[in-house]
């Protein structure tokens, strides 16, 4: 089943694609740990929407988005990654639509744009797979 799951063309745009959202997603965790107003601003918004574990996912989230973005950049398992980061942004759709205080959002707007956009790329990498460059295409192919 998990084989399955790695199977993937030479798709040049999905190689992209996934290059280009691991760089976002490793840069997403690692700015919300290493910019204290990124990090305060992450913390207001799941206050704001009243998540809970706030606590646990205030240091989960950005780990798991920096490890999302090397299995990204590697096009390793790409579709899991892409199921969990998809699963990231849904919840971050939500936190945009109930958390309206847009001192929360310094690099972005309140409007959930940013999340949707990052949703429709993931989905289509759990369409298409990892494509070119990826560890997945190297393993289909043997």
């Amino acid at each position: 089943m998990f084989t399955q799951l790695r199977n993937t063309s030479n798709n040049k745009p999905a190689g992209i694609l996934r290059l280009l959202l691991g760089l976002i997603f490793v840069m997403a965790g690692v700015l919300k740990v290493t910019v204290p107003h990124l990090g305060e601003a992450f913390e207001g918004q799941l206050a704001a929407a009243g998540l809970p574990l706030r606590e646990l996912s205030f240091i989960a989230v950005p780990i798991l988005e920096m490890l999302i973005g090397l299995t990204l950049l590697l096009g390793w398992q790409t579709r899991l990654s892409a199921a969990v980061a998809a699963a990231i942004m849904l919840v971050a759709t939500h936190v945009h639509l109930v958390a309206d205080d847009p001192a929360l959002f310094p690099l972005q707007p309140v409007e959930p744009y940013g999340p949707l956009m990052l949703l429709a790329a993931l989905i289509y990498l759990l369409w298409r797979g990892g494509g070119a460059w990826s560890m997945d295409l190297v393993k289909t192919r043997l």
